[in-house]
């Protein structure tokens, strides 16, 4: 960070014109110097007390901006006359000596405290400006006796304690892949495992795979790496029957597959579950039928599938009789998962294209191509980094970037939210640190600002945490101009 002098090399150069012993002493109580928008502020309370003087003089009390450099704005004076020059004062139509924007007191009728506020617009040079306050005493005929330059205060300009993104490229080379998941129930002839695609509502359920996959063989940006089946049987009939009968019609299901489109050897896989006794607890769980308890301790316990149905039967026939006719047909099912790889992308306009319609579909580093392309700080580029994080919702790069973006636009609720996934990586502990410091928590960022040693950035904002602790002591401090 830029440093600097108390005193420009112009207010040096302006020496007192005498031995300074009649310029009376000035108090300054709750200093504020501060820019506010478009507006440096000065706020501050003079203490004009002492400033007891001949009834011919006049003191004039002018706080000026003094750049580095030696630009100088003058804020509106504050005199204070002696009787006869109060006259004067009032007989020259309130003419002030500072000839600019001026506050006059007669002597004798000083306020003890005077809450002195001024702002001029703000300019660049301001930064890392003083203030200063000039104290002149004159005589008769308007005549100079003494000047004294006082620094009361600086603006240090605050860095931004926000991080830069990080570049999120772990994918640059990785597919993506997704599935498209479904059930269909085909009903089979009894004991048969050969598919009668017009029987019952097997053209529906027929269709459910049939759609799913057409879904995604007509997407051109993905293409198909497998299909897989599996099939399940009820829990009624010996265990070893179903098992024939799982497999069976699980076979059954492929070769119609097969027929339909020419996928390549080893696309189609298949697995198979002789009795679907979970499907069978859940229909259960969810039902209000008598012996519910008994009947899902029996379904929960070790025995042997077959003496497990029978037992269910004998003991429950009503229940059980309600089972096989409601939740049995829906347990001889045909779960389907069509696994497929997103093809990756380099365009800007694609990879737009993509997040507005299925951003689950983009890479971290597809994510990264686009906000790289976007202009920081528009909504697009937080919408980039904000959506990234919600597809990756595991990843702390990504939880990092978008904290820093929910940062800028001062959502530090939503900031929060993210750094609780971003890790404890420097990144994350910096980010977390700039957080404290956004809302003001000084001593939080201190503290993980302190772990951080070998991070320049991390000893720039520490650096601002003292000069921000600085800026808010000194509107509390008292300041004796003697």
């Amino acid at each position: 960070m830029k440093k600097f002098g108390f005193l420009t090399a112009a207010i040096i150069a302006a020496s007192p014109l005498l031995s300074a012993r009649d310029i009376k002493p000035v108090r300054i109580d709750s200093l504020s110097f501060d820019r506010h928008g478009d507006f440096m502020v000065v706020d501050m309370n003079l203490d004009l007390e002492p400033v007891s003087i001949k009834s011919s003089r006049a003191q004039i009390i002018t706080p000026m901006i003094v750049s580095q450099q030696g630009d100088t704005v003058t804020l509106p004076s504050v005199g204070v006359y002696g009787r006869q020059r109060y006259i004067n004062y009032l007989r020259n139509d309130r003419a002030g000596l500072s000839r600019e924007s001026e506050t006059a007191f007669r002597e004798s009728e000083r306020p003890s405290d005077f809450d002195y506020q001024a702002s001029v617009p703000f300019k660049d040079w301001m930064d890392f400006s003083n203030l200063v306050i000039r104290r002149r005493l004159f005589g008769c005929a308007n005549c100079l006796l003494e000047e004294e330059f006082d620094n009361v205060g600086s603006y240090v300009v605050l860095i931004d304690p926000v991080p830069d993104r990080k570049n999120i490229i772990a994918e640059a080379v990785q597919a993506k892949t997704d599935t498209l998941k479904g059930a269909a129930y085909i009903d089979f002839i009894v004991d048969k495992t050969f598919i009668a695609p017009d029987y019952r509502r097997n053209p529906v359920e027929l269709m459910k795979i049939q759609s799913s996959i057409d879904t995604v063989l007509n997407d051109k940006d993905v293409t198909i790496t497998g299909v897989w089946l599996k099939g399940f049987a009820s829990p009624e009939s010996p265990y070893a029957h179903n098992t024939d009968l799982a497999i069976g019609r699980t076979e059954a299901i492929k070769d119609y597959i097969q027929q339909l489109y020419n996928f390549k050897p080893g696309i189609i896989s298949t697995d198979y579950e002789p009795e679907d006794w979970e499907g069978l607890r859940q229909f259960v769980v969810n039902s209000n039928i008598d012996h519910k308890e008994e009947i899902l301790t029996l379904i929960d316990s070790d025995m042997a599938p077959d003496p497990k149905e029978a037992l269910i039967k004998k003991r429950f026939p009503k229940e059980y009789k309600f089972m096989l006719d409601t939740f049995y047909p829906a347990l001889r099912h045909t779960e389907y998962r069509i696994t497929y790889e997103i093809k990756r992308f380099d365009d800007v306009d694609k990879i737009r294209e993509v997040m507005r319609t299925k951003p689950n579909r983009l890479s971290l580093r597809e994510f990264y191509i686009l906000a790289n392309a976007t202009l920081p700080g528009s909504d697009e580029y937080n919408e980039v980094y904000e959506t990234a994080a919600r597809m990756y919702p595991d990843d702390p790069v990504a939880a990092i970037n978008a904290a820093n973006v929910a940062m800028e636009r001062k959502d530090y609720e939503s900031a929060e939210k993210y750094l609780r996934r971003a890790g404890d990586s420097d990144d994350a502990q910096y980010a977390r640190a700039a957080l404290a410091y956004s809302i003001g928590e000084y001593d939080k960022a201190e503290e993980i600002l302190k772990t951080l040693p070998d991070m320049p950035q991390a000893q720039s904002l520490l650096e601002s945490v003292d000069n921000m602790r600085s800026r808010m002591n000194s509107k509390y401090i008292k300041i004796d101009l003697e």
